[in-house]
């Protein structure tokens, strides 16, 4: 299953895209230039930053063909070359940005990442980095037929969709689904923070319903805890909340995560066995706020 593409034949975005490299394996614009926040008008739409992540095989390759193309785009780093541009991009996040950058009158950043980097980010949430931004409505500009890719950018949403069965209630609404889901990248719990981030996420979701919509729906469709009337925008859900419910979704969870929940339950020194100590956390009371914890660790 490929993500669904969000109405991406926009001219604004064929554009900026003919400016780079073409060798991408997946390309997509995110955030408030692209999707409508509550709360800001269509005229700061369209003239807030543009932000993109380009995905790439070749990482030393796509930096040496783009620095002939754009070498204004990078700082200082230029004159070191490509392959220390790359070896940089593996640190952290393993994402190297260039920000500030003046592209058909508007003003743009874009993130390049190793298609590689990419995967184990979706697949495991190893820094939930790009993965978070790709949980939430995205404008998917390319995107190449790498098997192994698609079927992590589905893991990630499945993912999401488990952590946040976890953290809500045994029911909820279809908009306090996507409320977990868009809160799961950011530090805070949105039911137990206040301030930027809470407003935050609610401005994300709140006007992008529809593009949640798209980008859960099938996965929501073929989720046995979950009656999803599509056709009328509604999602009736009962969640297993049984110790061995919570122990099948802790089960599911990515390797990341999983090991965050083990360290906080498990003291330093013991060597316990991952699935013991989920099974230990899954008869917990508290085991949704476990695992916000181990998420916000």
């Amino acid at each position: 299953m490929a993500l669904p593409v969000l109405s991406s034949s926009a001219v604004k975005f064929r554009r900026v895209l003919a400016q780079f490299p073409q060798e991408l394996s997946l390309a997509f614009a995110y955030g408030s230039g692209v999707f409508r926040q509550a709360g800001a008008s269509a005229e700061q739409g369209e003239t807030n930053m543009l932000d993109f992540v380009f995905a790439v095989d070749d990482a030393v390759t796509w930096h040496m063909t783009n620095l002939l193309k754009n070498r204004s785009h990078y700082s200082f780093l230029k004159f070191f070359g490509p392959k220390k541009i790359s070896t940089i991009q593996r640190y952290g996040a393993g994402i190297y940005y260039n920000t500030l950058v003046p592209c058909n009158d508007r003003m743009i950043k874009y993130g390049v990442i190793s298609t590689d980097a990419l995967i184990e980010d979706l697949f495991h949430w190893k820094t939930l980095y790009v993965a978070g931004r790709l949980q939430k409505p995205v404008k998917i500009l390319a995107q190449n037929e790498n098997s192994r890719l698609q079927a992590a950018l589905v893991s990630n949403l499945k993912s999401a969709v488990t952590a946040a069965f976890l953290m809500l209630p045994e029911s909820f609404s279809e908009e306090e689904l996507y409320m977990q889901i868009a809160g799961l990248s950011y530090s805070g719990d949105f039911r137990m923070i206040i301030g930027e981030d809470k407003s935050k996420v609610q401005n994300i979701v709140k006007p992008n319903v529809a593009h949640f919509q798209k980008l859960y729906s099938t996965i929501l469709q073929d989720c046995p805890q979950v009656v999803y009337k599509h056709h009328l925008g509604r999602l009736e859900a009962s969640i297993d909340k049984s110790p061995e419910g919570q122990f099948t979704q802790l089960m599911a969870l990515p390797k990341t995560l999983q090991q965050k929940i083990t360290a906080l339950v498990s003291p330093p020194g013991k060597n316990r066995d991952v699935e013991e100590i989920l099974l230990q956390v899954a008869h917990d009371p508290d085991c949704g706020f476990v695992v916000h914890q181990g998420r916000s660790g």
